[in-house]
């Protein structure tokens, strides 16, 4: 069975550099709607957080009972700015970070060919210290689609990296989310976020794509339908027997509160999958 997951992300401010809650508010909600893990970003504590501070939201996650899923250590990376994977080239404050957070997992960033080779050094640091590297599926990166992801897993070759599956990202870019998909994953899958976005050619965001140029759409919540089919997603990680964590990562802030988010998130989420 899955483990529910709570990304600090709900309750972040536009910018991706800050909480527009206290860190302690989010994971005294998270205890009580029984999530297992809560995701941590920069947003909340990276490579500019104090090594003591960062001990003591550790001690704060475990006394709670919860541990850390995964570590987005810079800002950079979420932003998915040309600094995104200047932290593949000095790993090391990435590393500290997650160690200090007791975590294993740390999220990094793709933009060019180019970062192959420091990601295949980055992963051969994070392994002395039993480290793994994940990429989200995600536009304008070098995992904006299936088979491209893939072919870059390969090209790195290593065991310590691996991806984060995003069924958002994947339908923004017209790439197949569902069963087929994520067999071709299984191999590569560390972790699982879920966002919601309807497609509108009118809609009042816009991301930029290298497959198919701008798309417009409305952030919606997870529950709501006419986004990502969630039942295709489910039905998919059954079919793969995925028992990992799965991280509620929906940019709630501009569509309500972070407890109506975490509340009616983990509510519709349990009613269709699997989870402890």
């Amino acid at each position: 069975m899955m483990k529910l997951s709570l990304s600090v992300r709900i309750a972040e401010a536009a910018c991706k550099t800050k909480l527009n809650v206290p860190f302690r508010d989010l994971l005294q909600l998270a205890v009580e709607l029984d999530y297992r893990a809560v995701c941590m970003r920069a947003s909340a504590g990276g490579v500019d957080t104090p090594k003591d501070d960062l001990i003591a939201m550790r001690r704060e996650v475990e006394d709670a009972g919860l541990i850390v899923s995964m570590v987005t250590a810079d800002s950079d990376v979420p932003l998915n700015n040309d600094d995104g994977p200047n932290s593949l080239r000095d790993i090391g404050p990435s590393l500290d970070v997650a160690e200090a957070l007791g975590c294993d997992l740390i999220r990094i960033c793709l933009k060019n060919e180019g970062d192959i080779e420091h990601t295949q050094r980055a992963c051969d640091f994070a392994a002395e210290r039993n480290i793994r590297l994940a990429h989200q599926c995600h536009t304008t990166t070098l995992f904006e689609q299936v088979d491209r992801s893939l072919e870059v897993i390969g090209q790195v070759n290593r065991a310590n990296f691996g991806l984060i599956y995003e069924p958002a990202n994947l339908m923004l870019c017209s790439e197949d989310y569902g069963v087929e998909t994520l067999r071709r994953f299984k191999p590569h899958l560390m972790n699982v976020y879920v966002q919601n976005h309807r497609l509108d050619e009118a809609g009042p965001v816009e991301l930029e794509t290298w497959c198919l140029g701008p798309r417009r759409f409305h952030h919606i919540p997870i529950w709501e339908e006419g986004g990502v089919r969630f039942a295709d997603v489910m039905s998919g990680l059954d079919d793969i027997g995925y028992d990992g964590y799965f991280t509620v990562h929906q940019a709630y802030a501009e569509i309500m509160g972070p407890r109506e988010a975490a509340v009616d998130s983990a509510t519709y989420l349990r009613s269709i999958g699997n989870f402890e």
